[in-house]
């Protein structure tokens, strides 16, 4: 039998380790493939030719991009339309293609998910498979989605250094705004960087639980009379009790997927200083958090290669409209594109605390074997 022709793209933002999954695909289909085109910058390098045979690659080369932050064949959030998904079936079939992968979040999975019935709509036998990728940890079906835990590790130690430079000379409010969007996975994560009860952050808002800005004020104060001194965290896509950020300046606000406050850690903490009276002043690491190399955890750099590792796999004993899945312990599993695409996986509500400013244990059991520990460093006297 002819050995069959695949292509790889990546949709959505990059990651410490999207490489580490490009690498996984590239091992499982070497030898047993006879091309995989890495589309450059997503789906679009399909549609403009623009793509290159990662099959050539020396395993040297792979394995070294396999340790890179970003993404070594560029990525996109392109949306296709009618036109565009039959042009993107008329390229794949240009490019006698009957494997894609698709690497991405649950907007990508989506997009995976119509090709796929579209292609068998056109009774083109075209083979599926989505490989997880998100550093929101807000996929469904899988017990966490590679990328998160690098990105969650790079803001609880920005937390807790953060904290050790406010208690050095208060500020005397310090707003961390993380990453995160829709889903407080991130959020919650600087609360790994708590060795003692009085150390930062102090209070952790997270977009699954709206707050009043009046209530952000009174914990403020509360913590403020008790330490001088106070270290939040809250998400970039918190909102108030009406759903509106703080009066943040709102980007791409007439997407219902993409709308997010531009600046909200800064607007929050102008708004704490003119309602208690107390400076205040914001940090935002941004698009450094899910980048920042030096901060990935090994665990998720395997946990990607294992993903697209098994994703090659999958295509070659036949599977398709799939995306590969992360058992907790474990190993992976396929569930259907329909189980994820555009689904978001929050933060459950439970594991908040009753007041909205913190998360309680359970979050931290779930949390702490993917992060691992984050040092604390041992005070002088």
């Amino acid at each position: 039998m002819m050995r069959p022709r695949a292509a790889v793209a990546h949709g959505g933002g990059p990651t410490a380790v999207l490489n580490a999954s490009l690498a996984g695909v590239i091992d499982g289909c070497r030898h047993r493939m006879a091309a995989l085109l890495g589309a450059r910058f997503g789906l679009g390098g399909l549609l403009s030719g623009d793509v290159t045979d990662l099959l050539l690659l020396p395993p040297s080369a792979v394995d070294a991009a396999a340790r890179e932050p970003g993404s070594a064949i560029g990525s996109s959030r392109r949306a296709f339309d009618e036109a565009g998904y039959n042009l993107l079936l008329d390229a794949l079939r240009r490019h006698r293609i009957d494997i894609l992968f698709y690497t991405g979040g649950n907007g990508s999975m989506d997009t995976a998910r119509e090709i796929a019935a579209r292609a068998r709509a056109a009774r083109y036998d075209l083979q599926v498979i989505g490989i997880p990728k998100t550093i929101d940890n807000d996929l469904l079906v899988t017990h966490r989605t590679p990328g998160y835990a690098s990105t969650a590790y790079f803001f609880a130690c920005a937390a807790r250094d953060i904290g050790m430079d406010n208690r050095s000379l208060p500020s005397p409010v310090c707003v961390l705004e993380t990453l995160g969007r829709n889903s407080g996975w991130i959020t919650a994560a600087t609360s790994l960087a708590r060795r003692e009860p009085d150390a930062a952050p102090h209070l952790i808002y997270l977009p699954e639980r709206r707050i009043a800005l009046d209530r952000i004020a009174a914990d403020v104060e509360r913590i403020y009379r008790r330490l001088g001194r106070v270290v939040i965290a809250v998400c970039e896509g918190q909102r108030d009790e009406h759903g509106q950020p703080f009066g943040a300046e709102v980007d791409r606000a007439g997407s219902a997927v993409h709308a997010l406050a531009s600046n909200l850690g800064h607007t929050l903490a102008r708004r704490i200083t003119q309602m208690t009276g107390l400076r205040a002043r914001a940090e935002k690491p941004g698009l450094l958090g899910r980048s920042c190399g030096p901060f990935t955890r090994e665990s998720d750099r395997r946990d990607a290669y294992e993903c697209g590792l098994a994703a090659a796999r999958a295509a070659l004993a036949g599977e398709t409209d799939v995306m590969v899945a992360l058992h907790a312990t474990a190993g992976t599993f396929l569930t259907p594109l329909s189980s994820v695409a555009r689904a978001e996986r929050t933060l459950p509500l439970d594991w908040i605390a009753p007041d909205g400013n913190d998360v309680l244990s359970a979050f931290r059991e779930y949390a702490a074997p993917l992060i691992g520990e984050v040092g604390a460093y041992e005070p002088m006297f």
